[in-house]
């Protein structure tokens, strides 16, 4: 292969694919009562157990990636003779990503013949997923490390995140609404539809009552923002939430139907940030759908 692909376990991408295109995950670490965790194998994460405990109030922390945690990642491809193409969760909602570019920085210094390269997704879960996989189909066709690159750069102002929550407690607690507003939209059945921007933050896009009317909301921007579905693997993330998962799915095929659609578990550490019932929504528009 011409280059390594790294991503984090924030990709939310199935063991499956990750050794389908041989690609190289580092984990982020979750704390459960001060108890340090980690995922990597995605086939072997108890989702239930884990959003059914959070449901009765476990709380979960979490912590970013060091640069010393890139370079012991890094420095072994490098010293084989390889470069590294490393895709990331969103700079917008982690600090991981400079820690990368920080890392890339020193590495390039001790290995001056080869390349690093970090990308900045904009987003989290299948929507950086579905970028690495772009990535890997890149890489399949020839393209180099910096086309490839240089095209999920671009790529990346056209993914579009979408997503609500079950609870507000999460959101609060994270800082992404207030004390007040998470008071209101709980007793009165308010559910946040949020986005990531154009800077990569999450942001709210409208507010919806009641979860069937959520969904459809979801579906709805979908048709109003995909382009060329029937070119696209669009992804669908859910915390404990199969069912609302399935339904939206149903409503994906009402008019534009995408080529294939991946469905997952939330991973744990982004998973923790939203809380259980979290349905996200991940797919391909035009240059400005991070900005609508």
């Amino acid at each position: 292969m011409s280059f390594a692909i790294v991503t984090d376990t924030s990709a939310n991408l199935p063991s499956p694919l990750l050794k389908q295109y041989a690609l190289t995950v580092l984990p982020y670490s979750f704390y459960i009562n001060g108890s340090e965790h980690v995922d990597l194998d995605a086939e072997d994460f108890d989702a239930a157990g884990f959003f059914a405990a959070m449901r009765a109030g476990v709380k979960v922390t979490t912590s970013q990636i060091p640069p010393q945690g890139y370079i012991d990642c890094f420095e072994p491809i490098l010293k084989s003779g390889r470069d590294v193409l490393f895709v990331s969760m969103s700079s917008g909602i982690s600090g991981s990503y400079n820690s990368a570019c920080i890392a890339a920085g020193e590495l390039r210094e001790t290995y001056p013949g080869r390349a690093i390269r970090c990308v900045d997704t904009g987003t989290a879960s299948l929507g950086e997923g579905l970028q690495v996989l772009r990535a890997a189909e890149l890489r399949e066709a020839g393209k180099s490390i910096d086309e490839a690159a240089d095209f999920l750069t671009e790529e990346s102002k056209r993914m579009c995140s979408i997503f609500t929550v079950d609870d507000l407690k999460y959101l609060r607690a994270t800082g992404r609404l207030s004390g007040v507003a998470t008071v209101v939209g709980t007793m009165l059945n308010i559910k946040p539809v949020l986005k990531g921007n154009e800077n990569g933050q999450i942001v709210q896009a409208g507010k919806i009552r009641g979860r069937r009317q959520v969904i459809e909301d979801l579906a709805a921007r979908f048709e109003a923002n995909v382009v060329a579905p029937e070119t696209q693997l669009v992804g669908v993330a859910h915390c404990d939430c199969r069912g609302d998962a399935d339904m939206l799915i149903k409503l994906l095929h009402r008019s534009k139907p995408p080529k294939e659609i991946l469905l997952v578990d939330y991973e744990p550490v982004t998973g923790s940030h939203i809380g259980p019932g979290s349905l996200a929504l991940f797919f391909r528009g035009d240059d400005k759908v991070r900005c609508r």
